[in-house]
């Protein structure tokens, strides 16, 4: 299932860039309780041959609750082989208003298959377990930059504008449950965009003005305690060994961990790899230069 999601915010690519890397570190940490969230396992400057310069980071994601259910689907159609479950992310930035058709590249097949959704940090209904009124884009006013409160149609007429790209692909093979379990994971997907979005920009007085050095040290901090947070919470429940949990260090690490990960029906520790990369000036002659920023992302489950 092929959908390619437009989020517009009221900043620039530049701005966006150190504004997203607080909000994930932020929300992370936030969204991390009772064992359930997202490890920092690796994190560092990355230079990809043809994307040029950006960030390694690689992940594990403790699960409970409804993902946990989705991985015993698995495991109650007594499969002889167990599938994998896979998402691919692809991103670019522009200073625009999602207005680009093809801003990812992708090809004529591709292009056929795609859905194209605008989501609105302004318009689009959240959750009521997750609004917050200071983080209402109708309500919030930035005191540093003056930007909002939002009103309708801002997407046309305001002057700082710029658009994620983000070609979302998830694939589910399994007869009977594949369109399913697709659709779960791109509605979850959406709705977590809608909100980390929502809070980059009312969370903007909290980071605007940060160098990428400065918003790289709070992602640090915010990963160890996140980290430290999951172990401990998992630590109490009994449900991870602290040997498991130790990061590995040899050359095998990642072999390591994935044939773990495949071997124990029971671990309910999964392994999520995110390779991202931002152009630069040094950026591989294959991407078109007008292309303000590209990302690509893979997600990867077994059971």
């Amino acid at each position: 299932m092929l959908k390619e999601y437009r989020i517009c915010m009221p900043m620039t690519v530049e701005e966006y860039h150190i504004g997203q890397l607080y909000m994930i570190a932020r929300h992370s940490s936030e969204q991390s309780d009772g064992g359930e969230g997202v490890e920092v396992i690796e994190n560092k400057a990355y230079t990809d041959p043809i994307q040029g310069s950006g960030q390694f980071t690689e992940k594990r994601i403790h699960l409970s609750g409804e993902g946990l259910e989705l991985l015993s689907i698995y495991r109650n159609r007594q499969c002889s082989v167990i599938p994998r479950f896979a998402i691919k992310i692809r991103t670019r930035y522009e200073n625009n208003n999602g207005s680009s058709e093809n801003c990812l590249d992708i090809n004529e097949e591709e292009l056929k298959q795609r859905t194209v959704e605008h989501v609105d940090i302004l318009a689009d209904p959240v959750d009521e377990k997750h609004y917050k009124k200071e983080e209402d884009p109708s309500v919030f006013k930035s005191k540093k930059t003056g930007r909002g409160p939002l009103t309708e149609g801002w997407r046309d007429y305001s002057d700082i504008i710029m658009c994620s790209y983000k070609l979302v692909d998830v694939s589910f093979q399994v007869f009977g449950l594949q369109t399913r379990i697709e659709d779960f994971a791109q509605r979850a997907i959406r709705n977590i965009l809608l909100i980390g979005h929502r809070q980059a920009f009312a969370w903007i007085d909290e980071w605007y003005g940060m160098t990428i050095e400065d918003v790289r040290d709070y992602e640090c901090g915010m990963q160890k305690e996140t980290n430290e947070k999951i172990r401990s919470a998992q630590q109490s429940a009994g449900i991870v060994d602290t040997e498991t949990n130790t990061q590995k260090t040899d050359d095998n690490k990642e072999d390591n961990e994935e044939e773990d990960l495949d071997s124990s029906e029971n671990k309910k520790t999964l392994k999520k790899k995110d390779s991202t990369s931002s152009l630069g000036t040094n950026s591989s002659s294959s991407i078109s230069p007008d292309k303000t920023g590209y990302l690509s992302s893979w997600f990867k489950w077994s059971s």
